[in-house]
Parts: C-alpha cells; structure tokens; sequence
C-alpha cells in the first residue's frame, strides 16, 4: 500500500493551496436553490460537494434561495427544501439566506455598471434579441440602442423599476462584445420587466435580475469564497467573473470552480419531468417511494447515513459520470443490515393447521440475526399458523426447497413441520394444509437426527397483526427516454399487498419509536406513519435482502 497517494479531490487541493498561501481567512462555500421544486438526490450531490468542503476546512456553509424570479417560485417550496436540509443534517448557520433581500443591492450594481458605460438598456424583443446574438460559427451585431448614453440609461432604468414600462417592453444588457466566441458574453440581459406579486417581496419590485448577473453578486455580499457548481456553468464562468471584476468590488472575490455533473441510470431528476409525474398523478405526489426526491427516499425508509455513504463513494468526479441507481439501493442495504430488528411476515398467507397441536408453545427469537444486544423477542406457536403462499407447492420445480405433501421444511424459530393433507377449494386453489410438527426439532435444541433443506418465516393466526405492504420496483421498465419519458413507465411499479400478516411484536417495536425492519425473507420494511391511520398498519419494502447493484466498489 502506497501511504504517500493523495486522496484528495482536485477541488480539495485547490482550496488547500489558496488557504496555505493565506488567501482566505475562512472558507465559505454555498447551495442555492430556486425555490420552484423540491430536492432530489442530484441536489444533495451538489450540496454535498460544497457541503463537505466547509467541513473539511472548517468554514461555513450558506443556503441561498435564488428567488428573482416572481413566476416560479412559492413558499411552500421554500419551506419544503428547508425541511429536507434539516433531516439531512445540513448545517446551514442560524437561518437560511435569500437573494430577494439583496434587491436594492444588485439594482445599486447595475446602476454602477451602467455609469461606467458597461450595460445599457434595450429595446428589442426578445425574438430580436436571439437573432442579433448570432450563432456559434457566426458573430452577433450590435443593438441599435447600445450606444445610448449613460444619463439616458440611468433614466430608463429607473423609469424601469418604476413601473413605467409593460413586461417584457425593455431590459437592461450588460455591454460586453457582441463578437465574442463565448455566446454567454454576447451582451447578454442582466435584468428584464416582471409585473408580477414576489412570494416574499410582493409588489417592491418590477424588474427582477438574471441569475447570471445575480449570482456572482449574492456571493460576493455573502463572503462565499467558493462558488462549486456543475460544469453545465462552465462557459458561465467568464461572465460570473466580468461581474465581479467590472464592479470594482474591495477584497477577496469569490472562485466559480465546476464539477461534472451526475447522472443516475433508471431515474428521472429534471424538475420538469418530476413535476409531470406528480401533477398528471404518475405517482402519488412529491413524496412518492418511487421517486429520487428526499421526500420520496424519506418516505420509502432510505437512511440518510446510506445517502451520504452513496454520494461519498461517487465522490467529486471532473466531467460528467453516470452511475447505476441501485448502488444507493446497495448502500442502504448496508446500513439497514446493522440497525434493523429481525420479525416475520407473511404477505400472501396461506393457512397451515398443525394437526398434533393441541396448546399453544412459547418460544423465544432474537431480535437480529447477529447482534445479541438488540435483545430478544417472544413468539407463540400455536395450532394455526401462516405461511407465505409461495413457500408450499403441490407441482415443485427442480430443486425446490421448500414445503411439499410429504416434505419437511424448519419453520424460522420454531419446529420441523411436515405436510400431510391439502385442502382446496371448489375452483382447485389451495387453502389450507394439515401438518404435523415434530417436537424434538425445537430451534436451538442441537436436534441432528434429520437434516431438511428449507426454512420459512410464519405467524400465528391467533395473535398475528394484519398488514398492509406496499413493494416498490423500478418506475421505469427499461433505461428512460427523455423524448418520451411515459413510454418507459412501469406499470408494476407498484404492488400492494392488503391482507398480510406480521408478528405481534411489531406493535412493541413501532411503540418504541422504531420504524425500520428487515422482514425475513422479504426483504428491509419502514413503518409508513402517513397512512397507517385507523389501524391499517402500512409499510413500505425500502430495498430487497439481495442486491442487483453488481458493481465491485473501490
């Protein structure tokens, strides 16, 4: 092993070498989110990022709400990515900040800029606009209104913010060059025309500034001293610097670094597509198990720990990388794996009688397979019980292991139990078996007289609790086509089973405040509060025992 190989990301190093030569007194680094969607797990990757790089160095970490724009953005937004930060743990200092409160700010900017002849109100229609910016392999031209005076633009733009003109009627341009080979720098707009009530705002203002003229500016008043954002802004670089450098700002000045942006396999992350899927009633709203919103990995029972375990061994990659969804399934599978109590359910019951039974046995079961200090449990074994469905056939496939007539199988905890007799119904479905079970076969007895090749979980029917379970598959069926991202849809996204049967013990766990299980056999479970009213116990399959991420991780 090589001690001297530097783990570091490069965005690591780079922060390293500006504070060893004393360029920041502390790091600060930000997220800012417009609040017109809720986060999803591209977003924590991004928080993550930046996130980390305050803890690493010890700074601070901001959360901004970038909200300039009056028709998007909503409170409830707001508050929802506020609640999801905080069950992240995300320390974001005392309270969360917003680019509306440094309205009179950036308006005092652009009124700087355009004293110093650096931008000019225009107006151009916005078709006009586009088509006097040019194209990659040809120029633009300049707007006739470029050369207007700097008095004559001081008076329009604060006949702008007064309410002079209809949305729309003019904007406010940055004066860069029009030939640039950079489109973004093509005197690109930095504030237009919005007659519409701000959430926060309401009707202060009329003219709202672009996100690219903003940015650069909030984090300049808020001390960031790392802007990190995905390479998708890297030819938005240079007009984040313009900004900044053309505002003749005193001090240190904020560094855009970029990072490649994350894509998932078998998910869908665009807040467009996202917004589809809920409104057309795709799925159940934000919250969703289905979906890679925090809400919906939440909801669904994914620990948080498993997430910040997925996004750390991602790390910070340098361009673009796509990564296989299911290694968050195989991380939180990980994590569940250690902390989760052990119980039984069955979840297509099928009625076994145990023929030579007369009184109840109690038994005793831990409550996990390896880590005695989770405690133990006590189970009833009783004349009636219940098996999964699926683990009796009376036509057995090749190297079928479980209960047949005349086989045995080992009931989890308890006995050997042997099929005699099948009793069906009149359409031929089976509905209940006769067995007997075999008292020297008691778990943990050291009984080797016989060896059988099957064991299955069970209830009792006397005392088992009733049920609802809801497992949860791929919403896509094949690898999503963003033209059409509905043809992929599932439509056995969803399975939800009515009448399954769990152990009374859940009733002592859930009461205890203990919300995630792993259910033998079937696979790791979260006790779902939100619809397990009026004593319809709901739970939701967070992932399999087994995982389909195949991946040999570093």
């Amino acid at each position: 092993m090589n001690n001297n190989v530097d783990n570091r990301s490069y965005i690591e190093k780079i922060i390293s070498k500006e504070v060893k030569a004393g360029k920041h007194n502390k790091i600060i680094t930000r997220f800012p989110p417009e609040p017109n969607g809720h986060l999803h797990i591209g977003s924590i990757f991004a928080i993550n990022i930046s996130y980390s790089m305050a803890q690493k160095f010890g700074g601070k970490f901001n959360l901004r709400f970038d909200d300039t724009n009056p028709l998007k953005e909503d409170m409830q937004y707001v508050n929802s990515i506020i609640e999801d930060m905080n069950w992240l743990g995300i320390d974001y200092g005392n309270k969360p900040l917003f680019g509306s409160d440094y309205s009179q700010q950036i308006y005092d900017y652009a009124l700087y800029l355009i004293s110093k002849g650096k931008a000019f109100v225009c107006d151009l229609s916005p078709d006009e606009i586009r088509e006097y910016r040019g194209t990659l392999t040809e120029v633009g031209k300049n707007s006739p209104y470029r050369d207007r005076t700097i008095a004559e633009n001081i008076r329009l733009f604060k006949a702008m913010k007064n309410g002079e003109f209809a949305t729309g009627e003019k904007v406010l341009r940055a004066k860069i060059s029009m030939s640039s080979a950079n489109i973004n720098l093509r005197d690109p707009i930095i504030y237009r025309i919005i007659h519409e009530s701000h959430y926060r705002t309401k009707d202060a203002w009329c003219i709202y500034p672009m996100y690219d003229y903003a940015h650069p500016i909030q984090d300049y008043i808020e001390g960031v001293t790392h802007s990190l954002c995905s390479n998708e802004f890297v030819n938005n670089r240079p007009l984040y610097e313009w900004v900044l450098t053309n505002l003749d700002l005193p001090n240190n000045l904020p560094r855009q670094i970029e990072f490649g942006r994350l894509n998932l396999t078998g998910v869908v992350t665009s807040k467009r597509y996202l917004r589809k899927l809920v409104t057309d009633k795709y799925v159940n709203g934000w919250d969703d198990p289905r979906l890679p919103t925090i809400k919906g990995l939440r909801r669904r029972g994914i620990p948080k720990e498993a997430i910040f375990n997925f996004l750390n061994e991602i790390g910070i990659p340098k361009n673009q990388s796509t990564v296989d969804y299911k290694m968050l399934e195989h991380f939180a599978r990980q994590e569940l794996k250690q902390v989760s109590p052990c119980v039984m359910a069955v979840l297509k019951p099928l009625k076994v009688v145990i023929t030579n039974l007369n009184n109840e046995i109690e038994l005793t079961a831990n409550n996990h397979f390896a880590n005695e200090e989770m405690g133990s449990r006590e189970l009833t074994f009783t004349r009636e019980l219940y098996i999964e469905r699926d683990d009796f056939s009376d036509n057995p496939p090749a190297k079928y292991k479980r209960l047949v007539l005349g086989g045995e199988v080992r009931l989890k905890n308890a006995y050997f139990i042997k099929c005699n007799e099948i009793i069906k119904d009149e359409t031929g479905k089976i509905i209940e078996l006769h067995c007997t079970y075999d008292p020297q076969t008691k778990s943990g007895s050291g009984f080797t007289g016989r060896k059988v090749k099957g064991t299955i979980q069970w209830v009792s029917v006397s005392n088992a609790v009733k049920i609802k379970a809801r497992i949860f598959n791929d919403l896509f069926k094949q690898e999503v086509n963003t033209d059409n991202i509905f043809e992929s849809l599932n439509e056995n996204s969803l399975k939800e089973y009515e009448s399954a049967y769990i152990e009374p013990s859940i009733t002592t766990f859930i009461n205890k405040g203990i919300s995630k299980f792993q259910f033998i056999r079937l696979g790791f479970f979260s006790y779902d509060i939100e619809l397990s009213q009026d004593k319809n116990i709901t739970f939701n399959r967070i992932v399999a025992l087994k995982s389909a991420y195949r991946k040999t991780l570093k």
